[in-house]
């Protein structure tokens, strides 16, 4: 049955991995549909092609591996210039000058293929620059309402999982000072001496409200051998019991103990706290991804000498599996795993989220750049008085985009290795 439950985990995190993909890409897809350019292709995944139907001028379909998508929108960079049109092809149909520019002119022969003559007026590139700006947004942001929707629903549907001040059970006894298992000398708890019951619901100590079990046990804590007066709710009939907290030597210093588990419940948040995490999420997410480069390095030492991984590490989408499995089949209510997947999908949206803005190409955030900078240059010439730009021609950071592919390549590569051999375990071991 474990075993069962750890694959059904593994199932729900791939469709979430799949339906977050698919809202990605039709966060790019509806604007620039919406701005008129020719969209070729909506696919969810790569390889080999599944399923395909095509709507209109758009081919709709699914790949075997469910690891990321992309749409194909018509001219997503400007025609080359001339002169590069006319370049000098080797008897292999490919352009002279070596690998890299042999790659910028497959670039362009790939682009030049989606454009229907140069004055093609439904091409990405001949879009304004807030709208191409949209349109690559579109894809992130889709991720970050999906995250806010499911951490709103973990957060205010479902609710967090508190200690409350109802009592749930007592100790067996005042445990040794650097023990947690009870002896045949150890004394009996305060609670059970003074006549604390299970279901009590401590409603003020010494005067004071509480509302909290943190509350009672910061009261607790600091009376250690002080006589308590303490204000119980028992079956709806307020009841007061004397209570002096045991004295606990610990490492801290002296401390009261009484002897009593709370009952924990889930308490429904604001609405906003969805969002507010969300948000939180995303600043550790930006902060992992900034140091992205040196903690792979040191999950390949980890893997390497086989020391233990840092579990606040980077995960491939093995890991992330990996984990949701550990919940499915954790010994734990059903309404604690469910809440623990949707966090995890949610947690997975963020890190879309905010990877799929670094200003790299061919990530959305490189293309975002591109557009800037070409609207940069066309206000430049404007306030000069000089005559519009070409547009920016992108195929020339086609070198750079390999190298970046192959760097995120490796990494990957070093998350699923280190996953798959040397996993983070939520358990523990």
């Amino acid at each position: 049955m474990t075993v069962l439950l750890f694959v059904v985990g593994i199932i729900v995190m791939v469709v979430g991995l799949a339906v977050s993909i698919a809202l990605h890409e039709l966060g790019h897809l509806w604007p620039a549909k919406r701005f008129g350019v020719r969209v070729g292709q909506y696919m969810i995944g790569f390889g080999p092609t599944l399923w395909s139907r095509r709507i209109g001028e758009t081919e709709y379909g699914f790949k075997l591996l469910p690891l990321g998508g992309y749409i194909s929108m018509a001219g997503m960079y400007p025609p080359p210039p001339r002169q590069a049109r006319s370049e000098r092809v080797s008897a292999t149909g490919r352009a002279g000058g070596g690998f890299f520019a042999t790659m910028v002119q497959d670039a362009r022969a790939a682009n030049a293929e989606t454009l229907q003559g140069d004055d093609d007026p439904h091409v990405f590139y001949r879009l304004p620059v807030y709208k191409r700006v949209i349109v690559m947004l579109g894809g992130p942001t889709m991720n970050l309402l999906l995250a806010i929707v499911l951490f709103t629903i973990v957060f205010s549907g479902i609710g967090v999982q508190t200690a409350t001040t109802t009592v749930s059970a007592l100790s067996e006894c005042v445990p040794a000072s650097g023990s947690s298992a009870c002896a045949p000398t150890d004394p009996a708890p305060p609670a059970q001496v003074a006549g604390f019951e299970p279901g009590d619901t401590i409603v003020s100590i010494d005067g004071t409200p509480v509302s909290t079990f943190a509350e009672v046990s910061d009261i607790v804590r600091a009376s250690p051998g002080i006589p308590l007066s303490v204000v119980v709710d028992r079956g709806g009939a307020p009841q007061t019991i004397a209570v002096t907290p045991a004295i606990v030597e610990t490492d801290a210093g002296r401390i009261g103990f009484l002897g009593i588990s709370p009952t924990a419940e889930f308490q429904r948040q604001p609405v906003w706290a969805g969002a507010a995490m969300a948000l939180q999420n995303t600043g550790q997410v930006a902060e992992i991804i900034v140091k992205l480069p040196v903690m792979v390095w040191d999950t390949a030492v980890s893997l390497v000498t086989g020391q233990e991984r840092d579990p606040n590490g980077p995960l491939s989408v093995v890991g992330v599996a990996g984990i949701a499995g550990e919940v499915a089949a954790a010994d734990a209510p059903v309404l604690n795993r469910v809440s623990a997947t949707l966090s995890l999908v949610a947690s997975l949206n963020i890190a879309l989220f905010v990877f799929n803005l670094i200003p790299l190409l061919p990530l959305d955030g490189g293309h975002i750049v591109v557009a800037l900078w070409d609207g940069l240059k066309r206000a430049w010439s404007k306030l000069t008085g000089r005559a519009p730009p070409k547009p920016v021609d992108a195929t020339k950071l086609v070198p750079v985009t390999f190298v970046v592919v192959v760097l995120l390549i490796a990494m990957g590569a070093v998350l699923i290795l280190a996953d798959l051999l040397n996993p983070i375990s939520i358990l523990g071991g």
